[in-house]
């Protein structure tokens, strides 16, 4: 849906973050992938959702230079996951692309407490659409994160006040936010 609200004009290179598996995740490796495609086709932004944003700012820190589009940024999410999640190994999370839970690795969760891509602002513009009714990342969480940062001009931060978690009924308001990073 915002492939096409985007397209022509800008085209998602939307990698599979499911890496190396769903149920083998790794974050250092989803890293990896995303600093890989923006080697090969350096990107005119960088947007990612909740994991998918850690990753980005990840990317960012580790040297790629575009601005930033974080969607519902699942800041904080490494200790949340540990005091929700139950003991065990594997863990069943709900898989957005099968809509239904799927196993992940108790490990995935554990290096995930030590993940922490916002403790330093960005160093290029950065954009953050969130929800004020986000069910997954407590929307305080993240506007006191944003509030410590020091941003480049040109940062913004976007509140729906509606929005949820996925924000997929504010869509539009996300391909404008990608849209006027690239023009940047």
């Amino acid at each position: 849906m915002l492939a096409k609200l985007l397209e022509p004009d800008i085209v998602l290179d939307a990698p599979d973050c499911n890496v190396p598996s769903f149920e083998r995740l790794d974050f250092e490796a989803i890293v990896r992938l995303g600093l890989e495609h923006a080697r090969q086709r350096p990107p005119a932004a960088i947007v990612g959702s909740s994991l998918g944003a850690l990753a980005a700012l990840e990317v960012v820190r580790r040297g790629v230079r575009a601005p930033l589009v974080l969607i519902a940024p699942g800041l904080g999410v490494g200790k949340r996951w540990m005091s929700r999640i139950p003991p065990g190994d594997p863990v069943m999370m709900f898989h957005h692309d099968l809509n239904e839970p799927a196993p992940i690795h108790r490990a995935f969760f554990e290096k995930m407490m030590s993940v922490e891509p916002e403790a330093q602002a960005p160093v290029v513009p950065v954009v953050i659409v969130m929800g004020r009714n986000d069910e997954t990342v407590p929307f305080d969480l993240v506007k006191s994160v944003w509030d410590s940062w020091d941003v480049v001009p040109g940062s913004q931060f976007i509140e729906i006040p509606e929005g949820d978690h996925s924000l997929v009924a504010h869509v539009d308001v996300i391909a404008k936010a990608i849209r006027d990073s690239v023009r940047t």
